[in-house]
């Protein structure tokens, strides 16, 4: 079962969040675009190790991010703390599908803290403002052994 908006806020707002009235939503909280950056190096996914490729961060002209078509990982600008007892799944906002981007985002476990990134995928131009809406947060009860402690714990906090 899926918790409450409020919930979801109370949550981020425990995590030293500051919301807005338009990001609390009745089944979660939208989380706002902080960052985009563009992979400069391969990475590398093995069986008993990985490497996040490094990557360059995009700067913004008056308008904000003017992006092409490819793919870019965004940073959210939230610290998202995900409770005890909860799954936190992030979902792409309706206005992102419609115009022909796709986010694309990982489970986050219970005891996860951090601010989150995503995986933008654009079939054709877009321009984003930093602070736009572009996920929406959902927490669902879980069952579990053990909270996360991976090495992602406390990323961009």
């Amino acid at each position: 079962m899926y918790e409450s908006g409020a919930y979801v806020a109370a949550a981020l707002e425990g995590a030293g969040a500051e919301l807005t009235a338009d990001q609390r939503q009745p089944n979660g909280v939208d989380l706002t675009l902080d960052t985009v950056f563009v992979p400069s190096e391969p990475g590398f996914v093995g069986r008993s190790g990985k490497h996040v490729a490094d990557r360059r961060e995009l700067t913004t002209d008056d308008g904000g991010y003017r992006l092409e078509p490819g793919t870019y990982v965004v940073r959210y600008t939230e610290p998202v703390r995900i409770p005890t007892g909860r799954v936190g799944f992030v979902y792409p906002r309706s206005t992102l599908l419609r115009n022909g981007a796709m986010l694309n985002t990982a489970v986050w476990d219970a005891g996860y803290e951090g601010v989150g990134e995503g995986r933008l995928h654009l079939g054709h131009p877009l321009t984003i403002e930093p602070g736009a809406r572009i996920a929406q947060l959902v927490l669902a009860r879980a069952e579990h052994d053990g909270t996360y402690d991976g090495s992602y714990q406390g990323e961009g906090l």
